[in-house]
């Protein structure tokens, strides 16, 4: 393993080798676009909050004002956020051939909208919106921008039911076709770009874990230690955007 100052170069090597490059991004890479992480302890969402009550499913179920209380200021620093030099970066590695996919913990929509294509969104998006009742679908826009003016609990225009951002909550299963394409997508890879997650949600974290053990070459960069250090073949301790940035002037690619 790597840690110093030549960690860089050393990564630039591996994804330039790499045949298949898959990345595998957490709350971490959107930090830098002023959406905190959900455990640290300077900005973690979970501070002085328990997430078996206000956001798993069974919690949604008894209580979703506590859950859109919650929400709320979360809601509005993803609409207001832009994507940041990681999410760009990411973007233009899979632009020039580099990056064959990116696969994400993160609900914040913001490696679609910083242009990358090929994107496995296991914990879900704000983009829709589901009826609890009848499972009616709707576009999540309109309804989050209501939602942030009058702060109530949305409800859906058909039936009068609970609509559920298609977001992931503790306890409920991860979508399952997306989550077969990011295991099929992982299970190609010789080279894995870990940016910005400790890996210690499963089953999205056991993904790289996986790769690795199959022979798959494991970068890492990370502020903090993560489940998976024991199986990297280079840390790197470092900002996400910083060390992105670092890699793709050394790939003489635009940013």
């Amino acid at each position: 393993m790597r840690y110093g100052e030549h960690s860089i170069d050393e990564a630039v090597r591996i994804i330039a080798e790499a045949r298949h490059l898959i990345a595998f991004t957490g709350a971490g890479i959107s930090t830098d676009s002023g959406i905190p992480d959900f455990r640290s302890p300077e900005c973690g969402l979970w501070n002085n909050t328990d997430p078996m009550k206000v956001a798993s499913l069974y919690g949604f179920r008894q209580n979703p004002q506590d859950f859109y209380d919650w929400v709320h200021p979360l809601v509005k620093l993803t609409i207001a956020a832009q994507p940041n030099n990681a999410h760009m970066v990411l973007a233009q590695l899979e632009r020039y051939g580099y990056l064959k996919g990116i696969i994400t913990q993160n609900i914040d929509m913001l490696h679609t909208r910083a242009g990358s294509q090929v994107v496995y969104e296991l914990h879900g998006h704000f983009r829709e919106a589901t009826c609890t009742c009848c499972f009616k679908r709707y576009p999540a826009e309109p309804i989050i921008h209501r939602f942030m003016d009058d702060g109530l609990v949305p409800t859906c225009p058909a039936c009068d039911g609970v609509l559920k951002p298609n977001v992931i909550l503790f306890g409920e299963q991860l979508p399952a076709q997306t989550f077969m394409d990011a295991r099929d997508a992982m299970a190609k890879a010789d080279a894995v770009l870990v940016v910005g997650s400790s890996l210690e949600v499963a089953p999205a974290g056991d993904l790289p874990m996986q790769a690795a053990r199959r022979g798959a070459r494991l970068i890492i960069i990370n502020l903090q230690p993560t489940e998976a250090d024991h199986l990297a073949t280079m840390i790197i301790r470092g900002d996400a955007s910083t060390v992105l940035s670092g890699m793709i002037q050394q790939l003489q690619l635009p940013l």
